[in-house]
């Protein structure tokens, strides 16, 4: 759910970015004739984002590894992103504990929040 990666700094933070097309399939159930990006794709995008510092802090890049989500706390959704809009995924690291971590991550269109929320995840050598 992520295109890129613009900025990133250590195991800090790091900025996604999600080009939001009209021609994605979960326009087609999400709403055809007033179409919204998922507020749980949303949240999937933040995931990738910070799933991508960690997996470059470790080195693991190229690595088979799983990943399992820990938590999903506090999420807001705050504006509808709509076909057209460039999320920005703003993730900052909260804590790490050995393998697992802890993001706050900010969906931003046009310098709006549209979305945030608190994530944990682990990762697993496969």
């Amino acid at each position: 759910m992520i295109d890129r990666i613009v900025g990133i700094r250590g195991d800090e933070c790091a900025i996604g970015i999600k080009n939001v097309t009209y021609n994605e399939p979960q326009f087609l159930g999400h709403f055809p004739r007033a179409p919204v990006f998922p507020g749980v794709l949303m949240i999937e995008g933040m995931a990738q984002t910070a799933g991508v510092i960690c997996l470059r802090a470790i080195g693991a890049v190229g690595k088979p590894m799983s990943v399992y989500f820990l938590t999903i706390d506090k999420a807001k959704f705050r504006k509808p992103v709509r076909p057209g809009d460039t999320v920005e995924y703003h993730i900052t690291k909260k804590n790490r504990k050995k393998s697992m971590w802890w993001y706050y991550g900010q969906a931003k269109v046009a310098g709006q929040t549209v979305a945030e929320a608190e994530i944990g995840a682990m990762f697993v050598d496969e």
